[in-house]
């Protein structure tokens, strides 16, 4: 194992429905094709099967619009372009980032599966309209939809010499929080992405404590966790504990 010498901390983020509103990306470019998939509501009860082909109301529309190469090689050319021109990041993201980026003893990653073409670049370009910069981020992982994020967490944190106990996990699916604990990580895992707070512990057991109801609640909680001021949107504070401090991130199964 890893000899961790350094003090520092590592946040990996999940990017569709964790830090980009993916629900109004996907929503917005169904619409540009004839298309509906419900409200928020509805989308987070669904089984992943059928979050994208709607209830039973838009279901059968959706399918048969969806069923062609041709048809989905088009939506995902207005996706794309979606998410590089107007998709946008959940309140309050931006300026935790940045504040993140300039913070000298914490590391900050970024692990997803999302489905545009290209998506490295699809979210460099949404980030610099948020003026942040990807290349400032330590890690950078772009997954296949079925890739399981546990062996990039496990990278991630290996190649940053960072000890287990110093790492989080943020993302808005069971398979995040599996993938976090598999890692060994904290999970900070929200429910106003692609799963709500009722699915996640009824259907999933993902313990309450680890749940998020909001952007706000989230960033005062990492916040927090790095011992920053909480609430502050000022993207240059300073940590509010001393960064040198060596005590472990809380153990899995306790509240940060």
């Amino acid at each position: 194992m890893t000899a961790h010498r350094n003090p520092d901390r590592l946040v990996i983020f999940d990017a569709d429905g964790t830090t980009i509103d993916a629900f109004h990306a996907v929503e917005q470019s169904f619409l540009r094709h004839g298309m509906a998939i419900g409200d928020l509501q509805r989308f987070q009860k669904r089984r992943r099967l059928f979050k994208y082909l709607g209830g039973l109301r838009e279901f059968p529309n959706n399918l048969r619009r969806q069923f062609g190469k041709q048809s989905r090689k088009r939506l995902l050319a207005t996706l794309t372009g979606f998410y590089r021109d107007e998709a946008r990041l959940y309140p309050g993201i931006a300026a935790l980032l940045q504040q993140l980026l300039e913070a000298p003893e914490v590391r900050v990653g970024l692990v997803t599966r999302n489905v545009t073409v290209e998506p490295a670049e699809t979210l460099r370009q949404l980030f610099r309209r948020h003026d942040i910069d990807l290349d400032a981020f330590d890690h950078l992982a772009c997954l296949s939809l079925r890739e399981d994020k546990t062996p990039h967490f496990h990278q991630a944190r290996e190649r940053l010499g960072v000890h287990p106990a110093r790492c989080y996990a943020c993302g808005d699916e069971y398979s995040d929080y599996l993938a976090a604990l598999g890692a060994g990580m904290y999970p900070f895992i929200v429910a106003y992405g692609a799963e709500d707070r009722q699915r996640l512990t009824d259907a999933y057991g993902v313990p309450d404590a680890f749940i998020h109801a909001s952007p706000a609640e989230f960033t005062d909680s990492l916040r927090h966790a790095l011992g920053f001021a909480s609430g502050s949107d000022d993207g240059g504070a300073e940590p509010a504990a001393s960064t040198s401090d060596t005590t472990p991130a809380p153990a899995a199964g306790s509240t940060p």
